[in-house]
C-alpha cells in the first residue's frame, strides 16, 4: 500500500517490482497503465527505459482495455478490503499480505483451470513453493 500516486512513488514501485522479478529470472517486457499523470512523467519513462520495458497506455475512458486489473480490483475489494469489518485501517493493511499470499499461492483461478497464479511461474531459483 503506497501513500500516493505521484511520479516518484509509481517509478519507485516499478523499480522495486523489476528488481524482485529479475532476482527470480523473470524479465518484464511490457507494462500497461492507465493515463495517470505519474505514468506520463519523465521519471516513469526513465524507469521503464533502464531495464528495457516497453510502456503502453490504455485508451482514455475505456476501462475494458485494462479488464484484468479492473477485475482484480473488484476481487480485492470483495475478498479483502470489504470482506469483513476491520477495527482500524492498520488492521486492514495487516490483512493484505496474507490475503495476497492466499490469492497468488493457494486460490484457484478459473482462467488457469483451477490453479493459482504461482503455478504459471516455474523454476523460481532458490524458492520452492
Amino acid at each position: 500500500i503506497l501513500p500516493d500516486e505521484r511520479k516518484d512513488t509509481a517509478a519507485g514501485f516499478l523499480a522495486r517490482a523489476a528488481a524482485w522479478f529479475a532476482a527470480r529470472n523473470v524479465t518484464i517486457q511490457r507494462v500497461l497503465t492507465d493515463n495517470g499523470a505519474c505514468y506520463k512523467s519523465h521519471v516513469w519513462a526513465a524507469t521503464c527505459t533502464g531495464p528495457g520495458i516497453t510502456h503502453k497506455r490504455t485508451r482514455p475512458y475505456r476501462p475494458q482495455t485494462n479488464g484484468k486489473v479492473e477485475r482484480f480490483h473488484r476481487t480485492l475489494a470483495d475478498e479483502w478490503a470489504y470482506a469483513r469489518p476491520y477495527a482500524s485501517e492498520a488492521e486492514r493493511r495487516a490483512a493484505l499480505d496474507p490475503w495476497l499470499h492466499m490469492y497468488n499461492h493457494h486460490r484457484g483461478h478459473t482462467a488457469l483451470k483451477g490453479q493459482p497464479p504461482i503455478s504459471r511461474v516455474t523454476n523460481l531459483s532458490g524458492e520452492y513453493i
